[in-house]
């Protein structure tokens, strides 16, 4: 009898629960009304708990945000954030003079290393009507590159492989491929002190749609890694003998092939696969490192340097309501979508 590639499934609860060398993943998915002339919601505000709005009154929440909804000024240190925005736009802010706007699409690969800080804000730039979807998803960096130069990219959407294929049936599965391989398509580079950028380690990040009733399949790979199916919208799915309801996330065995049959709706997934880092692993709210003593020299020297200060006139920066997609690096070169 072959053996079952599903090594374990659980309900999805926020924020998602992932493995090794992943370390959290969040989904916020807002339905944001109009906007204002301060670029938030042209709504009142009354009845929600501003600075700390995760309740979802009325299908959309302000976060941290007190204006604009989002995740004000904050430390990170010892680990990379991967933000993929599917709807709407994120205003970037950091410590060390980078800024950006991107979304529809884009993703944003930020590497802490050492520490700094940023703002992650979410403009509302239309009149009408404004949804927004994000995933983030963090990895750890291994011993060797927690102490590197923070450092930050785009991954624009017009250059991300879109794999698109057809079971036997026709039915179609899209697969955005934003980090690893898959088919003979290679996805761009990640940040360059990434546990992704080494092959060896077999790191794949995958946004997975398919339509009613399709089949496709996640191929079973050499390196030993873990793998875990987010499936965040949709009716059912099979795999193998192994029928799993919508917003649930499935643990794979890396070492089988896993095909899996969509049910009667559209289907939406998330595809996390990496070799462990399989270090000690200790982590205080956005410090991570490898032991105790090291997250007490973290949150010293934060509270000594503020990791190089705030460079911004406030800690909610967005950067107006004409300004498009665009990305200036801590190095002065600036991309213009």
């Amino acid at each position: 009898m072959k053996k079952s590639p599903v090594k374990n499934t659980k309900h999805l609860s926020l924020p998602w629960e992932t493995q090794d060398p992943f370390i959290f993943c969040s989904y916020h998915h807002d339905l944001y009304p109009g906007n204002n002339d301060k670029l938030g919601p042209d709504s009142s505000l009354e009845g929600r708990s501003i600075g700390q709005d995760f309740a979802g009154k009325d299908g959309w929440n302000m976060y941290h945000g007190r204006v604009v909804p989002g995740f004000p000024a904050h430390p990170h240190c010892g680990f990379e954030t991967i933000s993929v925005v599917t709807k709407g736009m994120v205003d970037h802010s950091d410590s060390l003079g980078g800024k950006g706007r991107f979304g529809n699409g884009d993703v944003q690969w930020l590497t802490s290393g050492r520490g700094l800080q940023h703002a992650e804000m979410f403009p509302l730039l239309d009149e009408v009507s404004n949804p927004f979807e994000i995933f983030q998803i963090w990895i750890n960096l291994p011993r060797k590159s927690k102490n590197v130069e923070p450092h930050y990219k785009m991954l624009w959407h017009e250059n991300i492989p879109v794999i698109v294929e057809k079971d036997d049936r026709g039915n179609q599965t899209r697969i955005n491929l934003i980090a690893g391989s898959h088919k003979g398509h290679k996805a761009l580079n990640p940040a360059p002190d990434s546990w992704a950028a080494d092959p060896a380690n077999a790191v794949q990040i995958w946004t997975i749609k398919a339509a009613p009733h399709a089949v496709f399949t996640i191929p079973a790979t050499e390196i030993e890694a873990t793998r875990s199916l987010f499936f965040y919208r949709g009716t059912s799915i099979s795999i193998g003998e192994t029928k799993v309801q919508e917003y649930q996330v499935v643990e794979l065995d890396a070492a089988e092939d896993a095909e899996i049959e969509n049910g009667a709706g559209e289907g939406c997934f998330l595809f996390l696969q990496g070799r462990p880092i399989n270090e000690p692993f200790e982590q205080m709210g956005p410090f991570v490192s490898n032991s105790q003593a090291e997250i007490r020299e973290i949150v010293s020297e934060y509270q000594r340097t503020q990791f190089g200060g705030w460079p911004w006139p406030d800690n909610e920066p967005v950067h107006g309501k004409e300004r498009g997609r665009f990305a200036l690096y801590t190095n002065g070169e600036e991309e213009i979508k």
